[in-house]
């Protein structure tokens, strides 16, 4: 079965979409006031494994590699994904690739493990960061 776009195509559009609010998000939480605060973390205290995303993403678009990295170094991978999600969708548009082809119940599997193996080192990344614990 053929897609017209695969879940890491879908990231990458995100992420695309998240770097214009990045740009612009200090200028906007510093004449408005309002942020993104964490529901996890405001509930119980406890970051959540997502938590620091925005501070990455907003360092990241104003070029503080290391800054972004110190809020959550999962923004990388969000960023590949953003990079590269252009030109597979340009090859794609003129032919050159075709539409991504669903993965196997053992590949979304193992891709599942992966995923909640990510979340899981990104969660105690954030414990370890926010002092928790």
């Amino acid at each position: 079965m053929r897609r017209e776009l695969s879940v890491p195509e879908r990231l990458g559009l995100f992420g695309l979409s998240v770097a214009p609010v990045a740009a612009v998000w200090p200028w906007l939480t510093d004449s408005t006031g309002l942020g993104t605060p964490c529901p996890l973390r405001w509930l119980t205290g406890v970051p959540c494994p997502g938590c620091g995303l925005t501070t990455a993403a907003v360092a990241l678009v104003h070029g503080d590699v290391g800054g972004a990295f110190r809020a959550n170094p999962v923004i990388f991978g969000l960023a590949a994904l953003a990079v590269a999600v252009g030109p597979v969708l340009g090859l794609r548009a003129v032919g050159v690739l075709s539409a991504p082809v669903a993965w196997s119940a053992r590949a979304r599997r193992r891709m599942g493990r992966g995923v909640v193996l990510l979340a899981l080192a990104s969660w105690v990344f954030q414990l370890i960061r926010l002092g928790v614990g």
